[in-house]
């Protein structure tokens, strides 16, 4: 019995990255790796142009990569729950200090998904102080970053390249709770991937703890924004199809490797499951190198220094960190 039972979740997570691989091929035959390259606005560095790597990064710059992300997600989560964003003085730091373009309240019609919004919103604000105050003097200023929503702007730069929009559209995350969500969405599985990824750099065990905290947060909005996507998909099943077309997008921004899972209903032992939880084989949460994080936040496949959500780069002090490329 019981290997009947192994074998039905062997033939189950086979069908279940057949299912990807088709969702994958699907989206690279009708938009191309080349369009979705072309979104970024940052020049492309040629291959013979890079420069080797010259030290190994340390924990400080580590932190800070994840500071930047951070900031990103904060400053979104702020203005969609309160309208406003992060004060003056969380902002301030090492590189060059940019602005935020964009961002509004969300008119929520759903009180849970308004709920939901003011606890990430609070949990990113905290994220920000902590990493802040862990790096001192070596905290890195936010970058300039985009989450407006004009026919030109980072989020509908994405939609777009997931197939939710078509060409001068806009994707106004702002507008409505499925909106908001789908643009939740576009980040979250990306923070955990991030932090699984950046863990493995870090070599003080204060703070790895800090980051395996952190990293533990992310995934329970993670898994909170998947959620409801996938409840709510069973009235409204765009919902759900839209997700899996972000996650095809974020697939063919990181590089040739499949790791990206949608939220669509799989088969496991006959019967339908949710896909809550994006694992491979073994049951563990897959990882993200700096590089492919940063390939998916400057919205491009290709090598650049900025781009998408954040148009002038970075603030990463360390090269090899500040440098994006595909695997």
């Amino acid at each position: 019995m019981t290997e009947d039972v192994n074998q039905q979740l062997i033939e189950a997570l086979d069908r279940r990255v057949e299912r990807r691989n088709d969702r994958r091929d699907f989206f690279k035959s009708a938009f191309g790796a080349a369009a979705v390259a072309g979104l970024a606005g940052g020049a492309a560095i040629g291959l013979a142009g890079r420069a080797e790597a010259q030290s190994a990064p340390s924990d400080a710059d580590v932190l800070n990569f994840a500071l930047n992300l951070e900031y990103l997600e904060a400053q979104f989560y702020s203005f969609a729950a309160n309208g406003t964003g992060l004060a003056a003085n969380m902002l301030t730091g090492l590189g060059t200090q940019g602005a935020v373009t964009g961002g509004r309240k969300v008119t929520f019609s759903d009180p849970i998904v308004a709920a939901y919004a003011k606890e990430i919103a609070g949990d990113e604000l905290a994220h920000v102080t902590f990493l802040r105050t862990q790096l001192g003097t070596s905290a890195i200023a936010q970058p300039a970053i985009d989450i407006d929503v004009t026919p030109t702007s980072a989020f509908s730069n994405a939609a777009r390249a997931a197939g939710l929009i078509g060409a001068g559209e806009a994707f106004n995350v702002y507008e409505n709770d499925n909106n908001f969500l789908l643009g939740a969405y576009i980040f979250e599985d990306v923070g955990v991937t991030a932090y699984k990824g950046g863990a493995t750099l870090l070599t003080n065990k204060t703070y790895l703890e800090a980051a395996a905290g952190i990293l533990a947060v992310e995934a329970y909005h993670a898994a909170l924004v998947r959620t409801v996507l996938y409840r709510k998909g069973v009235d409204t099943p765009a919902l759900r199809t839209s997700a899996d077309k972000i996650s095809n997008a974020r697939d063919s921004l990181d590089g040739t490797t499949d790791l990206d899972q949608g939220i669509s209903t799989v088969q496991i032992n006959g019967g339908d499951a949710s896909n809550i939880v994006p694992l491979d084989e073994n049951g563990l949460a897959f990882s993200r190198t700096v590089a492919q994080v940063h390939n998916i936040a400057y919205l491009t496949n290709a090598r650049v220094m900025a781009g998408g959500f954040f148009p002038n780069g970075t603030n990463n002090p360390n090269a090899d960190l500040r440098f994006s490329g595909a695997n």
